[in-house]
């Protein structure tokens, strides 16, 4: 697939290369046949009129909206019901019809018609939340709002299954998320919602089952990530929700099996839905995990948290205890896995991976011993301190090797933001805080400077290698 801006600066440059002798006519005829250039024309002024159409599309939708409005209450029931409906189906309908319309050629990776009903299918979404209000209200049904959003979501992500749209997928997820936090923090809203009660209180469990297969379904990487993020995001917040319980062993668990989970993760863990390769995605995912983790854990309010009492008979009533058991459990599998694939293809599991299942374990003992055998506050940020310096030195080495931007920059952002939080945490002189922000600035402008002139010098290498 490649884009339209590539095919017009292909089509420029080979009227130039044509005019200039350095291609023959032969050659321009089968670039052209190849990139179909006789076709650009044609998709401009189909975008043009799908911009038109767009535009229009989105008055008259106000239009109908204002009418449906001024005549609102002067409506039966009846009347209200068939108008949301008919809206919702023609709407959806339309969209379908547009959207399953095949691209005029395999270069163009969607239609203008395609994306316009990409875009109807979306809008379909966005009503059918609307739809869910106006029924509930007509109807006198009760309820709180973090419902309505768990609900829609859960019809937006039925449809993004059918539809195996990525657009219908990112909208799901961010309505179960909203509805998610929502039904947490509000705790008078819940009553006579006992089904949406357990979904709250299950939700790392059920996203791990529904939106990761979701992804691959998609082969989206944005469901992947942002799936992700909800199932670490209710984790964390069901466990110290309950840090009550157990603060020891809860605590080890928040800050041990997220990026154990994250880590060890394989593809080829779903069968038959591995055609998408989001390792590399969730062992990112860990690693700024293990730097945000790090860095909450480097301040000094470990003083403030004393030896609690652990409650076992409490934590075996622990409604989320099932989804950390099998959370735990999958995490314990992908790196049994992981260990068993470099024993059968006799290589070392590599030091990358060593070296965080080390980060993780000294991660989850800190607090275990701290809540549950002996408070350690000045050894524990000192540990913490010390790893979040050795995560931010690998970063950069690694990013220095591989001549990756975003791995380097992101372990200097970290060592950064750790030295100059140290220095406005602790009581400091003025002068000595002036004098390092001011090396660390002049540090940061320096290593930013010389990483870009090796990777042209790396880059350049390459260039004059190539045969």
């Amino acid at each position: 697939m490649v884009s339209d801006k590539f095919r017009h600066q292909l089509r420029t440059e080979a009227k130039l290369w044509q005019a200039e002798g350095l291609i023959d006519n032969d050659l321009y005829q089968q670039l052209s046949s190849r990139y179909q250039f006789n076709q650009l024309d044609t998709a401009a002024r189909d975008r043009f009129t799908a911009i038109f159409l767009g535009l229009g599309g989105i008055l008259v939708g106000l239009a109908v909206i204002t009418f449906v409005a001024a005549n609102w209450q002067a409506w039966s029931r009846e009347v209200k019901v068939i108008i949301l409906l008919s809206l919702f189906i023609s709407i959806n309908a339309a969209g379908f019809y547009l959207w399953r319309i095949p691209p005029a050629s395999s270069i163009q990776r969607n239609s203008g018609r395609q994306r316009f009903g990409q875009g109807l299918l979306l809008l379909g979404a966005l009503i059918l939340g609307a739809n869910m209000a106006l029924m509930a209200q007509m109807f006198h049904i009760g309820g709180s709002p973090f419902g309505l959003y768990l609900v829609w979501g859960i019809g937006v992500l039925a449809m993004a299954y059918s539809l195996r749209l990525t657009s219908l997928g990112v909208l799901s997820i961010l309505l179960i998320s909203w509805g998610y936090f929502w039904g947490v923090f509000d705790w008078n809203s819940k009553e006579g919602f006992n089904w949406l009660l357990i979904l709250i209180k299950h939700t790392p469990l059920l996203a791990s089952l529904v939106i990761i297969p979701l992804a691959y379904w998609c082969r989206s990487r944005a469901i992947f990530a942002l799936g992700s993020i909800l199932i670490i995001a209710s984790l964390e917040t069901s466990l110290f929700q309950s840090s009550g319980i157990a603060p020891g062993l809860l605590a080890a668990i928040a800050w041990g099996l997220p990026p154990a989970l994250l880590w060890g993760y394989d593809d080829s863990i779903l069968p038959y839905l591995d055609t998408y390769n989001f390792q590399p995605l969730a062992r990112n995912l860990a690693v700024w995990f293990l730097g945000l983790s790090f860095y909450i854990c480097s301040f000094q309010w470990w003083r403030d948290n004393t030896l609690k009492p652990t409650d076992i008979t409490s934590l075996l009533d622990w409604v989320p205890l099932v989804d950390v058991i099998f959370l735990t459990a999958l995490s314990i599998w992908e790196w049994l896995r992981l260990g068993y694939r470099s024993k059968t293809s006799h290589r070392r599991v590599d030091l990358t991976t060593n070296v965080i299942a080390c980060f993780i374990a000294i991660s989850a003992l800190i607090p275990l011993w701290h809540y549950s055998f002996y408070p350690i506050p000045l050894l524990a940020t000192f540990l913490f301190n010390g790893l979040l310096f050795l995560l931010a030195a690998g970063l950069i080495k690694q990013g220095l090797s591989v001549g990756d931007r975003g791995t380097f920059w992101g372990g200097l952002v970290l060592l950064s933001l750790q030295i100059f939080t140290r220095m406005l945490e602790y009581n400091t002189d003025l002068l000595l805080k002036a004098f390092v922000f001011f090396l660390c600035g002049i540090g940061v402008i320096i290593a930013g400077i010389w990483f870009e002139k090796q990777s042209s010098k790396a880059l350049k290498n390459n260039r004059e290698n190539l045969p």
